[in-house]
């Protein structure tokens, strides 16, 4: 019988393959909004309209659109206009990286006027990583209201992003949207049943006579060099322990072969074919096991990859003259980054015979040194783009599939493509590190600090990717904030048989933050003590330093920031307790606050190097060249407005180039928040050359002193003659000139001081169930230079939503064999917009001489303290391990309630208070 569908108002009679879903149906018809996020109907980010309703494709069965109308949001507009909810979307920035908006946006335009009172309700199936939801909601409803001006007035100060219109209509190009080069091949991949194993033998035959598929490659195929999936400027950073494909495994779900065949469908249909044969051998499952004298090696070397040891003065003394002492562990639970878009990779051989890499990564740069290393390249003979990116937050920072996709490329000499799936994703790639961490802190009867001594261990898994940056990072930053003049840390970085470990928003200082912050929570309770008062005389004076170093083994300067957080925290929490319309706790629930400072230093600590280029073009428009594409950080937007202000003009007369090795020399990549303070260092240096040249080409035009001449938005003022930036092009290519200027900006060159940021909540708990409900939350934070107001907001927003799933719900657990349990979106609870209340953002700027400050990876830092400090106010029970799950806050106040003389319900005393008086 006849196949008919109508898509986009075009009919189509190309008959779906038997069993195909509907996402990758519309996919290969060329209508790429439609996005892959999870394949099983939890994210909504592949929502299509069919007959007007919405629905998730990649659970709707392809044939049943038989004589139907499709709509994907490419043509949810008409005649090039766009819908009033992408007009919504765009205008009240509802997207950071964008790749759920198409998803947003579908399902919105869906809703009736009753489905739209309830917006939780309403979109509870769809999914947001990077916004934290408040922009998403404005947006929905300036669309409820049509989109009237003053419904959306208030949602986007200043220019819109640029690429909003692409982003809103779904034709904003990720890493998988662009057109496949011919002939391509698809991977899939053969993991690891066991924790630890060798491999004796691996038969192919079976997966071999499967038709489409090419070749199945195993260790024997693979280079024997070994590296590290981590991406650092100084790749000596992190240990070079893993090989493409190794003959012994270390963890559940690594990679043993890979199977390479015409479709995605035949190739996992090999893979499950291949019989691998393993000698399985002795684990270890915990840092604690692997830190014992004779425990199994974890690899070459020893288990301990990294030890931090810091001291100054003398803990015993510090602790000997404090009025308080306290005593305990914390522990932090292995998270994943979630970013919608899965990792995926192209390569394939141009007609230049170049290897192209192209790929989702937030370092291209890195990416082609590290292939070159492992494969013996030339770095002029590898090309490494990347499109728009589907969020990071320091899951990109790693070599997780470009390696292997190559390693596919060169043995069959044909393109071959990539992609993870949900479930690869979130057992077979990287997390963030666990931790636990004891703090015996000492203070006096006023809260300022005699003693600090912190202990950590940090399960890094099976590889030491990140391991020692993150232990290194984490515990300075983690106690940046505070003066002491006695302390001592003892960290260390342990290679076990789990899942490895990586680069994570905070990069270990959250982890640290939540103890030491819990921890002085306590302190203060138990001295009488306002916990923002302890703070204020613990922390550290502007013209201080702070104890451990930051850039090149310099311990980075306070400034005033710290205290100009507190008192504008002191403010507003003053101003929400007396707010009258705040909302009302259920009855019965108990009320508490909690709040939490954290630091991050001002640059990376890893020879970060950020490099760009300006130039004219011919018709008047500037060319900005970055090495980083944009991953829902608004750092294109950002760095168009300091190139706009370096040049007198608009953001608009600007075209943004990133992701592109060809286009400059190196730049270390988007991560550690480098974006705006280190790339926008260059950009400014790099258009203030620009417009010296620009100034000197028409003053030589027109024989005007160059101190005469001024750059204006389009043109040069030569004491009054004014030439077109378009006739100074001409005349310089003429004269054989060229426009652009190029910069560098370097992480050892810069300011070596700290950010500060601080975090309130106001919380219920229904004591029946455990269940924790915030009421208020405010984020202050410090923000240096502000580029883009809403897009700084925005970022705030979205890292204190992701802070609440790492407290609150987010999990990877893994069972005794080392499987993950939480192995897809519906296990693994990642906050929906009914999770997570409105968050108002203070930003405290500073002139506009001073230099921006990183934002969105400082402020998650604070989060779980608070939260937990928040509950402890409430219930009077501390709970030091994550997450603060309803079944563990309801069991901890089960055992207080069985318990006396204790706060935890350990049996143990928790703060011990000198001088006679209670503890």
């Amino acid at each position: 019988m006849p196949f008919t569908v109508c898509i986009k108002g075009r009919g189509s009679d190309q008959r779906p393959r038997a069993g195909q879903c509907l996402r990758t149906y519309l996919r290969e018809q060329g209508w790429t909004g439609v996005k892959k996020g999870c394949d099983s109907g939890d994210c909504g980010a592949c929502t299509v309209h069919v007959d007007g309703r919405a629905v998730h494709s990649c659970l709707y069965p392809a044939h049943r659109i038989d004589g139907r109308t499709v709509a994907t949001v490419e043509g949810l507009g008409a005649d090039g206009r766009l819908h009033p909810v992408q007009e919504a979307f765009a205008r009240a920035q509802g997207f950071q990286c964008g790749y759920c908006t198409p998803g947003f946006v579908m399902t919105t335009a869906a809703l009736s006027q009753d489905q739209l009172e309830d917006l939780p309700q309403a979109l509870k199936g769809n999914l947001c990583r990077c916004t934290g939801y408040q922009s998403i909601s404005r947006a929905v409803q300036a669309a409820a209201t049509h989109g009237t001006p003053s419904s959306v007035s208030h949602c986007a100060p200043g220019p819109a992003d640029p690429a909003a219109r692409d982003v809103v209509t779904g034709t904003a190009c990720f890493t998988l949207d662009g057109p496949e080069p011919d002939g391509m091949l698809h991977l899939a991949l053969v993991r690891s049943p066991h924790r630890h194993a060798r491999i004796l033998d691996i038969d192919t035959a079976a997966a071999l006579t499967v038709p489409g598929v090419h070749a199945v490659l195993t260790h024997r195929d693979a280079p024997v060099t070994r590296f590290s999936t981590a991406l650092h400027e100084r790749s000596e950073d992190d240990p070079a322990d893993l090989r493409v494909l190794d003959d012994v495994v270390r963890h559940v779900g690594q990679r043993v072969a890979a199977v390479i065949a015409d479709d995605p469908a035949p190739a996992q249909e090999a893979s499950r074919l291949v019989r691998v044969t393993y000698q399985v051998l002795p684990d270890v499952s915990t840092a604690e096991e692997a830190m014992r004298p004779g425990a199994v090696q974890v690899g070459d070397g020893p288990n301990v990859i990294a030890h931090l040891h810091r001291s100054t003065g003398d803990v015993d003394v510090g602790l000997a003259e404090a009025h308080t002492v306290y005593d305990h562990t914390f522990t932090t639970q292995r998270v994943q980054h979630t970013a919608l878009e899965c990792h995926a990779t192209r390569v394939w051989t141009d007609g230049e015979g170049r290897l192209r890499v192209h790929t989702s990564t937030q370092a291209p740069h890195l990416v082609r040194r590290r292939l070159c290393d492992i494969f013996g390249f030339d770095p002029e003979r590898v090309r490494v783009t990347a499109g728009r990116v589907g969020g990071a937050f320091g899951g990109k920072q790693e070599v997780l599939t470009e390696d292997i996709t190559t390693l596919a490329c060169l043995h069959t000499g044909r393109p071959v493509q990539l992609e993870l799936s949900r479930t690869e994703e979130l057992t077979a790639t990287t997390t963030r590190h666990p931790f636990r961490t004891r703090v015996t802190i000492g203070a006096r009867r006023d809260g300022t600090l005699t003693a600090m001594q912190i202990h950590v261990l940090a399960d890094t898994g099976a590889y030491g990717n990140h391991g020692p940056g993150v232990l290194e990072t984490g515990c300075a930053e983690g106690l940046a904030p505070y003066r002491c003049p006695n302390l001592t840390v003892d960290a260390y970085s342990v290679r076990t048989h789990n899942v490895p470990s990586g680069a994570f928003r905070g990069y270990g200082a959250a982890q640290i933050v939540f103890a030491v912050e819990s921890a002085l929570d306590d302190i203060a309770h138990g001295l009488g003590l306002d916990p923002l008062i302890m703070r204020e005389r613990a922390c550290l004076r502007p013209a201080d330093r702070a104890v451990l170093p930051g850039v090149g083994g310099q311990p980075p300067l306070m400034g005033s920031s710290l205290h100009d957080v507190l008192h504008a925290l002191r403010q507003v929490r003053e101003d929400r307790r007396l707010e009258r319309e705040r909302p009302a706790p259920p009855p019965g629930s108990h009320v508490g606050e909690g709040l939490a400072v954290a630091a991050h230093h001002s640059v990376p600590a890893d020879g970060h190097i950020a490099q760009a280029k300006a130039s004219l073009a011919a018709d008047g428009v500037y060319d900005l060249t970055t090495g980083a594409p944009e991953f829902g950080s608004g750092a294109g937007t950002a760095l168009c407005r300091i190139a706009a202000r370096a040049l007198g003009t608009s953001t608009a007369r600007f075209r943004l180039h990133q992701g592109d090795t060809d286009l400059l020399e190196h730049d270390t990549g988007g991560f550690a928040s480098t974006a705006v303070r280190l790339t926008g260092q260059a950009v400014t240096r790099a258009c203030q050359e620009l417009a010296g040249l620009l100034i000197d080409t028409a003053a030589t035009l027109t024989g005007t002193p160059p101190e005469d001449c001024r750059l204006t938005k389009d043109a040069v003022d030569c004491a009054g003659t004014v030439l077109p930036l378009t006739e100074i092009h001409r005349y310089a290519r003429s004269a054989g000139l060229r426009l652009q200027a190029e910069a560098t900006a370097a992480a050892d060159d810069g300011d070596l001081s700290l950010s500060v940021s601080a975090q309130w909540f106001r919380i219920c708990v229904d004591p029946d169930t455990g269940i924790l409900s915030v009421l208020d939350s405010v984020h202050i934070a410090d923000a240096g230079r502000i580029i883009h107001t809403a897009q700084s907001r925005a970022q705030v927003e979205g890292a204190v939503v992701q802070g609440l799933g790492c407290t609150l719900s987010e999990e990877l657990t893994i069972d005794p064999d080392g499987h993950i349990t939480t192995p897809d979106l519906r296990t693994y609870t990642v906050p929906r917009l009914g999770d997570c209340p409105p968050t108002h953002v203070q930003l405290i700027g500073r002139d506009s001489t001073s230099a921006p400050k990183p934002l969105a990876e400082l402020a998650i830092n604070p989060i779980s303290a608070a939260l937990a400090n928040a509950l402890h106010h409430a219930l009077g029970i501390r709970i030091r391990a994550l997450p603060l799950r309803p079944d563990s806050v309801w069991s901890a106040l089960a055992a207080a309630s069985c318990t006396t003389g204790t706060d935890d319900g350990s049996g143990k005393k928790s703060l011990t208070v000198r001088g006679g008086e209670p503890s």
